[in-house]
């Protein structure tokens, strides 16, 4: 079931912003005016946030957990445009746009938001050039990233995707020679679609690295135990 309330008291919401790209620049009373117009909300494994179609009243954060970005298909499938995670915001672009959501926004763990009206942010813009100029880095940053998706979609072979996706989300990286750890943030289904691929060619190329011993699969944890030897392989 979704909550929706002012936030918790032990959820410091001043001290957030002011970690944000998007804040930190913000003086006091400035964050202050963001603070009495933000929301926080919950949402349950698998609930969804908004529907295709859905107006726009601001934008959301996340605090913790995660959300995926995703256009449904008329034949029961859907296409995954992004997976969003803690300190990551989303649903600025199509909030000045003043249009529906063109994506539908699902959790796909328990997550908490912070949900930030529109009207504080067009307040800001018109007060605030420092503010406007972060907004539109963000959203340059948002637009740069989903240009790099589109050339990979249409440049890099399938186990290309798959490499380059394991070698940008590493966990952590042993002390000993170059072996790196990955933990999967979400199903390998909802990757799949994520890297436009089928789950069953996911599924294949995973295994044929295995095979080749570029990698080692528990689950959703994946040992690379020689990461510039897998590096090679990308090229």
């Amino acid at each position: 079931m979704t909550v929706e309330k002012s936030p918790h008291p032990e959820l410091d919401i001043a001290a957030l912003f002011r970690r944000l790209p998007l804040f930190c620049a913000l003086a006091p009373e400035q964050i202050g005016m963001v603070v009495a117009e933000t929301r926080e909300r919950r949402l349950a494994r698998g609930e969804m946030l908004f529907q295709k179609g859905d107006p726009t009243r601001g934008f959301f954060i996340v605090v913790s957990g995660q959300v995926k970005l995703a256009l449904p298909s008329a034949h029961g499938n859907e296409k995954v445009v992004e997976i969003i995670g803690p300190q990551q915001s989303f649903g600025e672009a199509v909030m000045f746009m003043d249009k529906p959501f063109p994506v539908f926004a699902e959790a796909l763990l328990d997550t908490q938001l912070l949900v930030i009206g529109r009207d504080v942010v067009f307040r800001l813009i018109d007060t605030d050039p420092s503010f406007s100029r972060r907004l539109l880095a963000g959203l340059s940053m948002r637009l740069h990233s989903l240009i790099a998706d589109v050339e990979s979609y249409s440049l890099r072979s399938s186990t290309q995707r798959v490499i380059g996706y394991l070698l940008q989300h590493h966990t952590r990286e042993k002390d000993h020679g170059n072996q790196i750890e990955v933990t999967l943030p979400t199903t390998k289904h909802t990757l799949a679609s994520r890297l436009n691929l089928t789950p069953e060619t996911f599924s294949r190329i995973l295994h044929d690295l295995s095979e080749s011993g570029l990698i080692q699969v528990r689950g959703r944890h994946i040992t690379v135990p020689d990461l510039q030897r897998l590096r090679k392989f990308d090229l």
